[in-house]
């Protein structure tokens, strides 16, 4: 539990040092078979440490440490409940933030949106830690491992804190590309299709180095 706990913090960081969050915004959890462990409230993330571990149930009951988790965890419990994750990302991305404020579903400007499932939409705006956000987000979340809240920022999930950081990471970035191209007086983006997304996630199934056989 001790090592999960240290990924989840030092992912945490890394949201911070990307200038994906600033100050103690955003959130970072993960799940280790019943347990959700997930960053507390109102901590600087240099201040994480063994001391502070935090964990939950899938019902919100504290099960590990005596720090008060995110008042983002309505949120993260209702991904659990309703997805395969093991691990998920919740930033205040800039530009991610800023679209998520102009559009209902990200303008598929590039291809590595198909490695989120295709079109990434924009959840619905509720207010901070409340059910109402997590069954928006849960809606936005359909047959995919990534979406934008509006007004709020980002949240993506994975199998581990590395994929949904990464998948974080892509998000902003697409973010970035769509607003840098939308704002070419005289020009608008040319955008992919539900079909050239479908085939380029396939693909990205497969990217990368095969497993290593054991033995």
């Amino acid at each position: 539990m001790l090592r999960a706990w240290a990924e989840v913090v030092a992912t945490a960081r890394r949201t911070a040092a990307d200038r994906l969050v600033v100050g103690t915004s955003g959130n970072v959890s993960a799940r280790v078979g019943d347990t959700v462990l997930v960053t507390p409230s109102g901590v600087p993330y240099d201040r994480l440490g063994p001391d502070l571990i935090t964990g939950t149930d899938l019902d919100g009951r504290r099960t590990l440490g005596t720090a008060v988790p995110t008042s983002e965890l309505p949120l993260h419990l209702a991904v659990y409940r309703h997805t395969d994750a093991a691990a998920i990302v919740h930033t205040h991305a800039v530009h991610a933030t800023a679209v998520s404020t102009l559009v209902d579903e990200l303008p598929p400007v590039h291809y590595m949106a198909g490695a989120l499932g295709g079109r990434v939409r924009v959840a619905g705006y509720a207010l901070y830690g409340t059910e109402e956000l997590a069954a928006e987000v849960r809606h936005a979340l359909r047959d995919r491992t990534g979406c934008l809240l509006r007004n709020h920022g980002t949240l993506t999930y994975g199998a581990t804190l590395a994929q949904a950081l990464d998948r974080t990471a892509q998000l902003e970035w697409m973010c970035q590309v769509w607003l840098a191209a939308s704002a070419v007086p005289g020009r608008t983006p040319t955008l992919l299709t539900d079909a050239q997304l479908d085939a380029a996630g396939a693909k990205l199934r497969g990217y990368g180095q095969p497993p290593r056989q054991r033995g």
